[in-house]
């Protein structure tokens, strides 16, 4: 069990202000007499402290308070391309940030945990011990922050008022940060007091870049610390370890619901969309995947987006399943993104005037941004992520220098995109959630869609994903595990996080469960008898996918049952294809249906495997997993190692 406030607390121990006296003599030091007015409006005592502290440590020139006025936000950005952070681009209300060439992902390999001696973390995080993370903020923090401005920011992680939305600070001296959470957030600086009453606690985020030189970042570090919600980053300026209202605070916010808001509230790693149905019905889904998986493109097939990255869910007093994204704005891979795959997106970024930040990408000489796979003509030069770029250039190791990061990003307003419902994203209520899915990066094993046959399958569905390694993460490589897609965002072990996911989708309160779902757009042809590494479908096929759930949500679509699940008919995909104006053969159905008994199998024992090396896994896991092995070694002792869905029929009807 997560102890909240246990040990010291870091901030604190090292910005030494314990009283509002002391914080009152802080902020009279260190703010002008408009930002010191500014200040004098939040009461709230536990916050003021730990603003004071952030101070105390970083000892900056001055103190810039964020409320989220349009003077102030303005202010951002002028300071942000007078400070260099940013510059401007040919579109207006365009700018380009570039991050050092040196950090352009998370650095897992330096971000962890900050834990008591006797708190156990998931097996697959880093921790350090609070003694020893104390030390190194001592060392590394203080006087961070000299001779620049320390900006505060008040924000809400959810439309105010929703039961799911949690209250932040974010506090850093990097203008392009508080930029970006400007766009990403919802500010709350006018009812900071009030949503800290009704939700009982916030989130703290502590934030300097430093000298921002490639020298610093072997010091660079992320701490989060789960025992005070507060969290401290150091020498880097990439958003995902800077931003950390995000990935940061939603570990908090996993904790939160793993330990104290059991079979009330879930926070997972989901995109949010709607889709319309029959007769203008709106579906709305929520799906997990892990980053650079196509979670963003899934997102905008919906005609109702949401959200592509965050979610929060919790069960509501009608018994529905309802979700808010905790943003407001996307911070969105842009490789691959383009017209055909990507219409919503691309308008956002290339037409509608829309104010985005752009990182990494490539700068030609006329100030046009360009990125791989954006399906447009390349200009032969320009500047990128490594600094002056022409066609061929190659790194230190004579490897071509792509004229984008694989990384790159948009940062931009959810209101730029066309599908997006502000009015449904806005709603305190949420919307209520009747599909949940998963996917990886599996290019041999699953076909593309099955349904759970219930709640317990369906949450082993999200315990079993794996993934490729991607360019969103430094020091990681190969095929690994990745439970829910949110497995690098789970602090507690991961045998916790399981049965509060068990516990929440088998609640009795839950009284119109969702259906649960795994999805997979990465089989290969040359894993279903063809040849070489190319998909078996493509991107506009996702809009199928999510249209059969969406039937198969309300009732209107057989399926065909399996030991897995439930997978479509190829009648109901034939016709939904034709919908979008595309052929789908009975032949490529037999290929992306079948069933390579041995991969699943597999995948299993390779799951089960891992999960006996933990303690405390639930013992549903196991026993779902032994049903489907079972059901999977019966096709496969009659029918052989490789089964067609006309044998899976035949065997389910006898």
């Amino acid at each position: 069990m997560l102890e909240l406030k246990k040990g010291i607390d870091i901030l604190a121990g090292i910005g030494g202000v314990n009283t509002l006296d002391e914080a009152k003599a802080v902020f009279e030091a260190k703010c002008d007499a408009e930002d010191l007015a500014k200040l004098g409006k939040i009461a709230n005592e536990e916050a003021l402290l730990k603003i004071a502290n952030a101070i105390s440590m970083t000892d900056p020139d001055a103190v810039f308070v964020n409320t989220g006025s349009a003077a102030d936000e303005q202010r951002i950005r002028e300071m942000s391309l007078e400070k260099g952070e940013e510059a401007t681009l040919a579109m207006k209300d365009h700018t380009i940030h570039f991050d050092l060439a040196q950090e352009q992902a998370r650095i897992v390999d330096r971000t962890f945990y900050i834990v008591n001696p006797d708190e156990d973390t998931s097996v697959l995080a880093k921790k350090i011990l609070r003694d020893e993370a104390f030390e190194y903020v001592k060392t590394h923090m203080p006087g961070i922050a000299q001779g620049m401005t320390l900006m505060v920011g008040f924000f809400s992680r959810g439309p105010i008022g929703a039961a799911a939305a949690i209250p932040a600070l974010e506090i850093t001296t990097s203008t392009y940060v508080m930029h970006s959470a400007n766009i990403l957030y919802r500010n709350v600086y006018d009812r900071f007091d009030e949503e800290i009453e009704r939700v009982g606690f916030f989130f703290t985020n502590v934030h300097s870049e430093g000298p921002n030189r490639p020298e610093d970042l072997p010091n660079a570090r992320v701490f989060m610390d789960r025992s005070w919600l507060t969290t401290f980053s150091m020498f880097c300026t990439y958003a995902g370890n800077t931003l950390l209202m995000k990935k940061g605070n939603h570990r908090f916010a996993v904790d939160m619901a793993t330990y104290y808001q059991r079979e009330d509230k879930i926070s997972e790693h989901m995109f949010i969309t709607g889709l319309t149905g029959p007769g203008g019905r709106k579906t709305y889904f929520a799906g997990a995947a892990p980053s650079g998986c196509g979670k963003t493109t899934t997102a905008m097939v919906g005609t109702d987006f949401i959200g592509d990255d965050l979610a929060q869910l919790w069960i509501a007093k009608d018994g529905t399943l309802r979700a808010i994204n905790p943003e407001q704005g996307i911070f969105g891979i842009v490789k691959d993104v383009n017209w055909d795959d990507d219409p919503h997106l691309m308008e956002a970024l290339r037409e509608v005037g829309a104010e985005v930040i752009w990182s990494n990408v490539l700068i030609d000489a006329d100030g046009v941004p360009y990125w791989e796979g954006n399906g447009e003509e390349h200009p032969k030069k320009g500047f990128n992520f490594q600094g002056e770029w022409w066609e061929g250039k190659t790194d230190t190791d004579g490897k071509p220098i792509p004229i984008s990061h694989p990384n790159s990003r948009c940062t931009l307003y959810c209101t730029s995109i066309g599908n997006y419902n502000e009015a449904d994203a806005e709603d305190p209520n949420g919307v209520e959630v009747k599909v949940i899915t998963y996917s990886g990066r599996d290019s041999d094993t699953m076909p593309p869609v099955w349904v759970a046959k219930n709640s317990n399958y369906g949450v082993i569905i999200g315990a079993s994903i794996l993934s490729a390694a991607t360019a969103t993460e430094v020091g990681v490589s190969g095929v690994r595990r990745q439970p829910w897609a949110n497995e690098p965002f789970i602090p507690g072990p991961l045998a916790d996080y399981m049965d509060a996911q068990f516990v929440f989708f088998n609640s009795d309160k839950l009284k119109k469960k969702p259906i649960m779902a795994g999805l997979n757009y990465f089989l290969t042809h040359g894993a279903r008898g063809g040849e070489g590494s190319g998909l078996l479908g493509e991107k506009r096929d996702v809009k199928v996918w999510l249209g059969w759930l969406e039937l198969r949500a309300n009732g209107d679509v057989d399926a065909i049952e399996t030991p897995i699940g439930f997978i479509p008919k190829y009648e109901d995909l034939r016709r939904m294809f034709g919908e979008i104006d595309k052929e789908y053969p009975k032949s490529l159905y037999d290929k992306q249906f079948a069933f390579y008994i041995d991969n699943i199998i597999g995948r299993i024992d390779l799951q089960e495997e891992a999960y006996r090396k933990e303690g405390n896994v639930p013992a549903k896991l196991f026993e779902v997993y032994e049903e489907q092995r079972a059901g999977l070694e019966a096709l496969k002792a009659r029918y052989g190692p490789i089964v067609s869905v006309e044998q899976v029929i035949e065997a389910a009807g006898e």
